[in-house]
């Protein structure tokens, strides 16, 4: 009993950390009060970046550790639950200045969403416990089959019919000329280069031979080449996406498992997942190597559920391999696992058996943490001093101090919240916020574990914080990286559910609700293409055959959406970003009819005669007509090819 007492008095992780980490957190909350409240009424709107250039980050730094140090010593003398409220009270007053000075019914709805959490967390504080991962099963090969298989089979259905309506769905767009230069049609040229020299050379993307890497570091797609090579055609690029997405489902059940969840269950959860509509949406816009994020990061998380440093290493790697900012996912993972190491033991493990050996959680994330961090600024110094640059300017609503880098965006936050919630909630950005949470339920909030919280930083980073229109919109792919996030909240908070009936009723509510959006807003949209493809057929194989008579070995300028159709050769260029240098160097020239923003640049001002003035600089150039689909498309070729 003696030792006992002593074990309960003695400062422990479980003690200490979560007051210290309550208490920065508060003390960062007043500093930012403090220094908003400084701030004249004018220099207050969150509108512009003026107020953020006139708060110090070092002031606020300062304020934070000395008020640190200062509450973390109080908290043993002061009740727990009024260092809740005190949080709750200080965010109010932050939220009200922030409200008088650039008021919109989103910001309120946001704030107060904010403050519900708070006031949660105020009346019932943080719930101490575990983690819960169940074990795998031991049981018999055979029983386990007997068991699981019917589980298996209904799964396995569910993801061929999902794979077969992502492919139809983008093998579609190929066939029905809707593949635009940016994305597909550089993906295109790239991989036929990877095949040709092993390099991922393009001359569509920035009007001149370059590696793609130096505008995106993508070496993931090196994984797709010996599929792509067996099959060299841009068809193959949207199948091959369609089954990196819908391998997914592989990780998310056994996630699942690890959380307890049973085989039904388990197959409600990666229904949801399948027709997410910001998973199942983001395959609209072809081939793109954030597809991979989906499935990666998954995977981590369950190498990290697991402790298999082997999943988990191997995930992380690949994840970075993505693309140069595929680092923040990683980095924000690592940031949730060391902070989960540090106030949480693993079910069944006591806190001398916790103290007395090497805490495998906290090296693997600091390891993470390191490993991205120098990933991220290696590859983004070299986009910056060897490649196109990092695009920076999507971000152009938080640099106050005009320096164009990520590091800002950091300290923009750090320096006043409110203007990333005040971002946050611009009404542009309602229906997606609708089409990511709604369907889901509210799942990946509905936790007192708020160390989970950390997860959603990708998305509200990623998507909600840029003014970057694509990055908020369910039929771009820059939801799966945060959709994996939000994914796995939902899943380990179902698993937290005690009461059965409760758990049950959410899954299929969200199952219900997702398939709901994806019947409304993603299979009409999905579907519209082949059927597109397959009505118009013979108008769509006249194109095609008129394009295919234009020689393999031929350079080449052409509108948008026929790029990708001749993207299989050395030299092609888009008419939009071609230069007129380049427009006239090459040997064919492919225009549609259709009045369109390519021939913007050719137009004299104020009239709409691109189309003309483009043709008779073709003509004034020794340019010929080649080729023509009366009102669809010309082929005009240079003397040398006459």
């Amino acid at each position: 009993m003696f030792n006992a007492k002593i074990i309960s008095r003695r400062p422990t992780k479980i003690s200490w950390i979560p007051v210290l980490i309550r208490q920065m957190i508060l003390a960062w909350l007043m500093a930012v009060l403090i220094e908003y409240a400084r701030l004249s009424p004018a220099a207050r709107t969150l509108t512009g970046l003026e107020g953020l250039a006139q708060m110090s980050f070092i002031r606020i730094c300062v304020m934070t550790g000395v008020g640190t140090i200062l509450f973390f010593f109080l908290a043993y003398f002061i009740k727990a639950a009024l260092w809740r409220w005190a949080m709750a009270g200080t965010f109010s007053l932050l939220a009200v200045l922030a409200l008088i000075a650039s008021f919109s019914w989103t910001f309120l709805a946001l704030c107060l969403a904010i403050l519900a959490i708070l006031l949660v967390y105020c009346f019932r504080g943080w719930d101490p416990s575990p983690e819960t991962i169940h074990p795998v099963q031991s049981t018999g090969r055979n029983t386990i089959k007997e068991r699981d298989c019917h589980h298996l089979w209904i799964m396995a259905g569910l993801c061929g019919i999902f794979l077969i309506f992502a492919c139809a769905w983008t093998v579609g767009r190929i066939f029905s000329f809707s593949t635009p230069t940016f994305d597909f049609g550089i993906f295109s040229q790239m991989f036929y280069y990877m095949k040709e020299t092993g390099m991922p050379l393009t001359t569509v993307e920035r009007d001149g031979l370059l590696s793609h890497f130096n505008v995106h570091m993508s070496p993931i797609y090196y994984l797709l080449l010996p599929f792509y090579v067996l099959f060299p055609t841009p068809a193959a690029l949207q199948i091959l996406q369609a089954c990196v997405i819908t391998s997914a489902v592989i990780p998310l059940w056994k996630i699942c498992a690890c959380h307890g969840l049973t085989g039904g269950k388990r197959i409600l959860v990666c229904a949801m997942l399948l027709a997410y509509p910001a998973f199942s949406g983001g395959t609209s816009y072809d081939i793109h190597e954030n597809c991979f994020l989906m499935p990666l990061i998954l995977w981590l998380f369950y190498g990290i559920e697991r402790k298999n440093i082997w999943i988990s290493t191997g995930s992380a790697l690949l994840t970075l391999m993505v693309k140069e900012d595929a680092a923040v996912y990683v980095a924000v993972i690592a940031l949730w696992l060391i902070v989960r190491s540090l106030i949480r033991t693993p079910e069944g493990v006591s806190l001398e058996t916790t103290a007395s050996r090497p805490n495998i959680a906290l090296i693997t994330g600091l390891f993470l943490l390191l490993t991205s961090l120098a990933w991220f600024f290696a590859a983004t110094g070299y986009l910056a001093h060897i490649g196109d640059g990092v695009m920076t300017y999507r971000y152009n609503n938080f640099m106050y101090d005009g320096s164009s880098s990520l590091v800002t965006v950091i300290k923009a936050m750090i320096l006043n919240p409110m203007k990333a919630v005040f971002e946050c909630g611009d009404p542009g950005k309602l229906p997606f916020i609708a089409m990511t949470i709604l369907p889901l339920i509210g799942l990946p909030l509905i936790t007192r574990h708020y160390e989970r919280y950390i997860l959603l930083i990708p998305y509200i980073l990623v998507n909600l914080m840029s003014d970057y229109k694509y990055q908020h919109d369910i039929f771009f792919q820059y939801t799966f990286g945060s959709g994996a996030c939000l994914i796995y909240l939902c899943a380990v908070n179902l698993g937290d559910m005690k009461k059965r009936r409760l758990q049950l009723s959410f899954i299929i509510t969200a199952a219900l609700a997702c398939s709901l959006c994806f019947g409304i807003i993603i299979a009409p949209r999905g579907i519209s293409y082949p059927l597109r493809s397959i009505k118009n057929f013979q108008y769509y194989q006249e194109i095609r055959d008129t394009l295919a008579a234009i020689p393999d070995d031929a350079s080449v300028t052409a509108t948008t959406f026929y790029t990708t159709a001749l993207s299989q050769r050395k030299i092609l260029y888009d008419v939009h970003y071609s230069s007129k240098e380049h427009l006239l160097d090459t040997q064919y020239v492919v225009l549609t009819r259709a009045r369109e923003s390519s021939y913007d640049h050719y137009a004299s001002l104020g009239q709409d005669n691109g189309f003309d003035n483009l043709i008779k600089l073709l003509k004034e150039n020794g340019y010929r007509l080649w080729k023509e689909i009366p009102d669809v498309l010309v082929i005009y070729c240079s003397q040398d090819r006459q």
